[in-house]
């Protein structure tokens, strides 16, 4: 079964984040400049919340704020869902699910090691799925 450390192996272990006070525009700068959703935030290693494109699409533009003078803080997520290198795919994706959450930071001895995706966790699961039909077929075939 595909743990998390497996997947972390294969995409690597890149964190991108941002400061709690850094102001909501560099946020939003530094996921388009990496192409993704969310950015962790960070203060120092202190794991202190998530930021996604959703929040500012809700907290920021529908509330109709600026995006250079909000700090992150104020529409980020504090509360933030995390697991573990020895977490296993399945349980990733329930959480994803049961949670509505789509990035989960890897957090390994209070340290942030990396974080998946909804799209890492589906991109593994076909993956397997596609290995076994292929074994499986195999088999049948004699």
């Amino acid at each position: 079964m595909l743990q998390v450390k497996h997947l972390l192996a294969e995409k690597g272990s890149d964190i991108y984040s941002v400061g709690p006070d850094a102001p909501v525009l560099d946020a939003i700068r530094t996921m388009a400049d990496h192409y993704i959703g969310a950015l962790l935030v960070m203060r120092g290693d202190e794991l202190v919340g998530i930021v996604s494109e959703r929040d500012y699409a809700r907290k920021v533009i529908l509330m109709g704020r600026h995006s250079n003078d909000t700090p992150v803080s104020e529409i980020m997520s504090p509360n933030v869902l995390t697991v573990g290198p020895d977490d296993t795919v399945e349980t990733c994706m329930r959480l994803c699910t049961d949670r509505r959450v789509r990035h989960l930071p890897v957090v390994d001895s209070r340290k942030v090691v990396g974080v998946v995706s909804i799209g890492d966790l589906v991109k593994a699961l076909i993956s397997e799925q596609s290995t076994q039909i292929e074994q499986l077929q195999r088999y049948i075939a004699g």
